[in-house]
């Protein structure tokens, strides 16, 4: 059985790994739906895709996956009644949508797909808004993404990245 979860992970966290980790244990194979791929270089969604696809793909392999995974940028369309076969036409075929967003569960149940509602895991303190919130106040985010995220974000001076992008002109 192959799945699809789709998420923005800005930036990928330990809630993210642990609902992947609990969907792997299900499943022969997973998609990985990069949302909003089009977006980058905003408070809400600071990094680019591929930013987030080396983010998934190191943290992952200290997961130590034996299973495929396929990671897939998919870019938003601004339409709800078509985003599902827009979906259905930039990933592989898929068996079941695990996700806890309402929209993405009403559309996909909509368009007859067997829709898993995933647990989320200590999601208070695992949220991307909660990390990017602590990268731009010099808080502690690094405990809250895998040691290869961290490096991730380190090599593209992520942090220096939020800080830049919240200064107003002069």
């Amino acid at each position: 059985m192959r799945g699809f979860f789709i998420g923005r992970f800005q930036p990928y966290h330990f809630g993210h790994h642990e609902v992947l980790r609990r969907i792997l244990d299900e499943v022969d194979e997973l998609i990985i739906g990069i949302g909003s791929a089009q977006e980058s270089h905003t408070m809400d969604n600071p990094f680019t895709a591929g930013e987030r696809i080396l983010m998934i793909s190191r943290a992952i392999e200290d997961m130590d996956v034996k299973k495929r995974v396929y990671i897939v940028p998919l870019e938003d369309i601004y339409r709800n009644s078509l985003w599902v076969s827009h979906v259905r036409s930039m990933v592989p075929p898929f068996d079941v949508v695990y996700s806890n967003n309402p929209l993405v569960i009403r559309l996909f149940k909509e368009a007859g797909v067997k829709v898993v509602s995933t647990k989320l895991y200590r999601r208070f303190e695992y949220q991307g808004t909660e990390i990017r919130k602590r990268m731009l106040n010099g808080g502690d985010w690094e405990s809250l993404v895998p040691k290869p995220v961290v490096e991730v974000i380190k090599e593209i001076d992520g942090v220096g990245r939020i800080k830049d992008i919240t200064n107003k002109d002069v």
